[in-house]
C-alpha cells in the first residue's frame, strides 16, 4: 500500500491539484465520521493526510505525513524538513493530553549571539517589503527540530510503518508539479538569494538561469533521495548520518558555528500541557518550553479582565474591537524580548511565566494598557504551515511547523534539497538569553478544547498574525459560542503594522468587506482595508476539527482566504 497521490482515485488527484494551485479555492467545511483533515496552505497535503487515515493510520500519521507533502509543494521557503514543530495530541483510550516541542536548538560555539549578523524591517508590508539586505551568514543557522520530532511523534502514536509517512512527499519530489502563483512569487522575491550558492540555484534555477515561474514544472530530485534516506533510516540520517555532516560543512562554510556534535545532541521534548479553564472549557495548549502558549493564556485572560465578552462581539462594537487590539498587541510582541526589554515595557510588573499565566496578572496588566494606545506589535515571521487531524477512533493531532524566517532566509542555503533558513538572524537576543546547546522558547500556538470533560476541538494557528487569530477565534468559540464554521467567517483584525518602526498607534488592518463602517468608524482609529487577495501576509490562519461527542460526526474547517482545504472520510 501507498499514500502516494498516483494511486489515488484520479478524480481525487484533479480536484485536490485544482485546490493547491488555486488563490483563492473556496473552503467548505468537511464532514464525516471516518477522519477529518484540515490545512491552512497547501491543500494537496490534507488529502494525503486523509489517505493515511483511510489505511488505518492515526491522527498522528494524517498529520505528519501531510507536513510532509507540504513541505515539498512549498519548495522549503516557509516549511523546512530542517524546521521546527508543535504538536499537541488527545488519546481517545486513556483520555491523556500530551505536548511535544521539537523548536530551535542553540549552536554550542556560538558565544556572542548579539553579534549574529541580520535583522527584519519593522515597518514592513508585505512579504517583499520585510526582508533587508546585508550580508547572508551561517551564523543565523539554528539546530531544526522537525524530522527529530516527526520521529518521535510516530514511535509513540503512529500506527502506519514510518516509511510509508514519505510516500507521497517522495513522489511529488521526484515527479514535479507545476509551480503556483503563490510558489513562483516566493522564487521571484528571493531571486537574488537563491542563484547565490550552486546547490541553491541548481534547485530554483532553470538550465538557461532564469527563476521558475507560474506554469513550469518543478521537479525537487535530490530532496526526493533525502526524503527516501530518511524513510529507509530514521531521523539520525539528518542528525548523525552523510545529510548531517554535509549540512554542518554547508554552514561552516558560511561562516557559521554549527557542529556535528550540535546536530547529534538534539532531542525533541515531551512536556505535559499548560491549561487554562473558562466557562466550562478547559484549554490545552504545549507545554514548555512553548512560549507561545503563555502568550495566548494572557491574551485570553487580558480579554476576560477587559470585559470583551460584556460589550458584544468586536465585529457589532467599537470599544470591544479596541480593547481586543490592546489585549492581543499587548503580548503577541513579546515572543523574543528579552527580561530587560520586557521591564521597559512594563516597570515593576512580574513578566515571568508563572506570573504571566494568572488572572491576576492579566488584571494588572490590563489596568495599564486601558488608558493607552495598542502596544507596538512587530511581525516577526512565523511563516508556517498547520495541519489538524482526528481519526475514527477519536484521536486527536494538532500541528505547527515553520522555517521560522522569511522565505528560505536570506543565506538560502539548500543540503541535498532540504533548506536551512536564517532564524537566528532577527532572534539574537532570545538566543543570547537561551543556554547554548538547548532548545529556544517555541512560539507556536496550536490547542485543543475540552468541554464538560469531553474532547471538542483540535486547532492550530500560523502566518505573521497567528497570535490575533488565535485569541480571536477562541473567543469566538468559547465566550461567544459560535460553530466552527461561524468562527472561520467571522470578521477578525489582522496583524496591524506600524509604518515607522516606532513606538506609536498603530494601524490597523481588516479585510476589505469584514466589518460594518460605523463600528470602524466608532473606534477612534486608525485602520486599513485590504482586498481577500491581498490579505495573506497580514493575516493569522486557524484551521480547525471538531468531534461531536454524541454523534462522533467529524466537522473540519480551513480558513476561507487560502489553498488550505478541510475534508472528511463519510
Amino acid at each position: 500500500m501507498t499514500l502516494a497521490p498516483s494511486d489515488w482515485p484520479e478524480t481525487d488527484r484533479k480536484r485536490f491539484w485544482s485546490v493547491q494551485q488555486a488563490a483563492l479555492p473556496g473552503n467548505p467545511a468537511a464532514k464525516g465520521k471516518g477522519g477529518a483533515v484540515s490545512t491552512a496552505l497547501n491543500g494537496f497535503g490534507a488529502r494525503v493526510g486523509e489517505e493515511a487515515l483511510r489505511q488505518g493510520g492515526s491522527a498522528v500519521d494524517a498529520v505528519m505525513s501531510a507536513a510532509l507533502a507540504q513541505i515539498v509543494l512549498g519548495g522549503g521557503a516557509v516549511i523546512s524538513f530542517f524546521g521546527i514543530l508543535a504538536l499537541i495530541h488527545y488519546d481517545a483510550e486513556s483520555g491523556e493530553i500530551t505536548s511535544l516541542n521539537a523548536g530551535w536548538n542553540t549552536v554550542l560555539a556560538e558565544d556572542d549571539a548579539l553579534s549574529i549578523p541580520g535583522k527584519l524591517n519593522p515597518a514592513g508590508d508585505g512579504i517583499a517589503n520585510m526582508i533587508l539586505g546585508g550580508e547572508p551568514s551561517g551564523r543565523t543557522a539554528m539546530v531544526g527540530g522537525f524530522m527529530r520530532g516527526l520521529e518521535a511523534a510516530h514511535r509513540r502514536f503512529g500506527k502506519l510503518p514510518f516509511a510509508r509517512l514519505f510516500d507521497a512527499a517522495i513522489e511529488l519530489a521526484e515527479d514535479g508539479f507545476i509551480v503556483s502563483a503563490g510558489l513562483a512569487r516566493y522564487i521571484d522575491v528571493r531571486k537574488t538569494e537563491l542563484a547565490r550558492l550552486p546547490e541553491t540555484r541548481s534547485v530554483f534555477l532553470k538550465q538557461d538561469g532564469k527563476p521558475y515561474i507560474e506554469g513550469d514544472h518543478f521537479r525537487q530530485p535530490a530532496l526526493a533521495e533525502t526524503l527516501r534516506r530518511v524513510a529507509d533510516e530514521g531521523a539520525d540520517y539528518m542528525y548523525t548520518g552523510n545529510w548531517a555532516a554535509r549540512c554542518v560543512e554547508a554552514i561552516q562554510r558560511d561562516g557559521g558555528k554549527m557542529t556535528l556534535e550540535d546536530l547529534a545532541a538534539y532531542q525533541p521534548v515531551w512536556s505535559p500541557p499548560a491549561t487554562i479553564e473558562r466557562d466550562g472549557y478547559l484549554l490545552a495548549f504545549p507545554g514548555e518550553p512553548c512560549e507561545g502558549s503563555i502568550n495566548l493564556i494572557e491574551s485570553l485572560n487580558l480579554a476576560e479582565a477587559a470585559g470583551i465578552k460584556q460589550l458584544g462581539h468586536w465585529s457589532c462594537s467599537s470599544e470591544g474591537m479596541v480593547r481586543l487590539a490592546k489585549c492581543c498587541s499587548a503580548m503577541g510582541g513579546m515572543r523574543y524580548d528579552s527580561e530587560e526589554e520586557q521591564q521597559r515595557a512594563f516597570p515593576g510588573l512580574n513578566m515571568s511565566h508563572a506570573a504571566r499565566v494568572t488572572r491576576e496578572h492579566a488584571r494588572e496588566l490590563w489596568s495599564r494598557l486601558e488608558d493607552q494606545a495598542p502596544i507596538r506589535f512587530i511581525p516577526k515571521s512565523t511563516h508556517s504551515d498547520v495541519v489538524v487531524a482526528v481519526d475514527a477512533d477519536g484521536n486527536m493531532a494538532a500541528l505547527c511547523h515553520s522555517i521560522n524566517c522569511l522565505i528560505w532566509g536570506q543565506t538560502a542555503i539548500m543540503v541535498d534539497g532540504v533548506s536551512i533558513g536564517d532564524p537566528a538572524a532577527y532572534m539574537q537576543s532570545m538566543v543570547a538569553a537561551t543556554p547554548r546547546g538547548t532548545q529556544l522558547p517555541n512560539p507556536m500556538e496550536v490547542g485543543l478544547i475540552l468541554k464538560d470533560g469531553q474532547p471538542d476541538i483540535a486547532w492550530s494557528s500560523m502566518g505573521v498574525g497567528l497570535h490575533y487569530q488565535a485569541t480571536q477565534s477562541l473567543l469566538n468559540i468559547i465566550d461567544f459560542g459560535m460553530t466552527l464554521e461561524e468562527a472561520a467567517d467571522a470578521p477578525r483584525l489582522l496583524l496591524p503594522i506600524s509604518p515607522d518602526g516606532r513606538q506609536r498607534e498603530l494601524i490597523l488592518r481588516v479585510v476589505d468587506g469584514e466589518f460594518p463602517e460605523e463600528v470602524l468608524a466608532g473606534s477612534g482609529l486608525e485602520f486599513k482595508a485590504l482586498p481577500p487577495a491581498e490579505a495573506r501576509f497580514a493575516q493569522g490562519l486557524w484551521v480547525a476539527v471538531r468531534r461531536d461527542p454524541e454523534s462522533h460526526e467529524l466537522t473540519a474547517i480551513s480558513p476561507s482566504y487560502t489553498n488550505g482545504q478541510a475534508t472528511a472520510i463519510p
